[in-house]
């Protein structure tokens, strides 16, 4: 099997994050595919609200549309005292008996400047009528800089996935990806080039975002609509990506994120 296409996407994204030099990126906190605070098929090392309130919430929504089927993921999480996230989403997948249920969290620990966060989730699977559970834990770490003085930050992810129907004992999670605001002079901070790519799924029974056989690369487009002073006190964000982009089960996703702090 040809793998090269895997291996130029870990090359790009590794001289990415190598040439990022160390100042301050403009921080957007989307929602993952599976409801945790991060890029699309991996978490960051950041929580919906880890500096601006000491509770919050968000409420997003993914379609991943691709030839056969469209999954359906609403999802929800809340942020307590910029420390604590907990996340539930809920993913439509196949339709009838594959119905999926995602429940993460995540504690940041209290670094500076590098965002690192323990987490994980709890993922209660329909397969074909079965009843299947999978555990997943992981460390991210998320640091921000800037490329071509374009604020940027780059998500590194090490983690384990347990379970009846997971990846092997031996096998290590792995994930990266990067957050670019696109030539903030043009469009004013508003939108952002989001890419991950990891060897393990926003669940082990996805939709479009397979990476069970070569990784899966996802990128796409996220417009932050807080940039606008008069919604600057909240999280209104826009996607639109491809998942699993070089591969041929290639899907495309649409979704939606909005956020208020609530002290």
């Amino acid at each position: 099997m040809n793998r090269h296409p895997t291996r130029l996407v870990l090359i790009v994204i590794a001289v990415f994050a190598l040439t990022v030099s160390a100042v301050y990126g403009q921080s957007l906190k989307g929602m993952s595919l599976n409801g945790a605070t991060g890029l699309i098929g991996i978490p960051s090392g950041r929580i919906g609200w880890e500096h601006s309130a000491d509770f919050g919430f968000d409420l997003g929504y993914h379609a991943i549309i691709d030839d056969d089927e469209t999954a359906h993921i609403p999802k929800a999480s809340i942020s307590l005292f910029r420390m604590f996230e907990f996340a539930v989403a809920y993913d439509t997948n196949r339709g009838d008996d594959w119905e999926d249920l995602i429940i993460s969290g995540k504690l940041q620990l209290p670094t500076r400047g590098t965002a690192v966060a323990i987490g994980g989730n709890v993922q209660m699977l329909q397969i074909a009528g079965n009843d299947e559970t999978a555990q997943q834990i992981y460390i991210a770490a998320t640091y921000p800089g800037q490329f071509f003085r374009m604020p940027a930050e780059t998500t590194f992810v090490v983690g384990k996935t347990f379970g009846d129907i997971g990846p092997g004992d031996e096998a290590i999670d792995f994930g990266m990806g990067f957050d670019l605001v696109l030539f903030p002079g043009i469009f004013q901070g508003f939108v952002h080039w989001i890419n991950d790519f990891a060897n393990f799924s926003y669940s082990l029974t996805p939709v479009g975002a397979n990476a069970a056989n070569r990784g899966a690369f996802n990128t796409g487009l996220r417009i932050d609509l807080a940039s606008h002073p008069s919604l600057s006190r909240y999280k209104v964000v826009i996607d639109a990506v491809l998942t699993d982009a070089l591969d041929e089960d290639r899907a495309f996703a649409l979704g939606f994120a909005f956020g208020a702090p609530l002290r």
